[in-house]
């Protein structure tokens, strides 16, 4: 069984990412695909361009942000199949989910690390 992690995109790629994985919506500027080593970009399970916008990253917002980012994963179809995916992954070995945010521990990474470990 592989570990689930986190890291900034912009982070050279470890030896130990295993399947890496972007949780955004949008690519992250200045990153070629190439230098970010993906195996999926996964923007199908990324927040909502209309929360993203509300939360705008604010440390106040984290708490509420978590509650209503949770809300839409749990109406996303595409959820399951993330979760099952992820699953199957980390059977095999480490999975890292990447983020483009300069604050990875308010991210929506960090509330799907949450989630997937639970």
């Amino acid at each position: 069984m592989g570990t689930l992690q986190m890291r900034r995109v912009y982070e050279e790629a470890g030896e130990n990412d295993g399947c890496r994985i972007l949780v955004d919506r949008l690519w992250p500027r200045g990153i070629s695909k190439e230098k970010a080593k993906l195996d999926l970009w996964a923007k199908n399970i990324a927040p909502s361009a209309g929360l993203r916008k509300w939360y705008g990253h604010d440390p106040e917002k984290y708490p509420e942000f978590c509650e209503k980012y949770r809300e839409e994963l749990s109406q996303n179809p595409g959820w399951a199949d993330f979760r099952k995916y992820v699953s199957d992954q980390l059977a095999d070995g480490n999975v890292t989910l990447l983020y483009g945010a300069r604050t990875g521990e308010i991210s929506n990474a960090s509330v799907l690390l949450r989630l997937l470990h639970a």
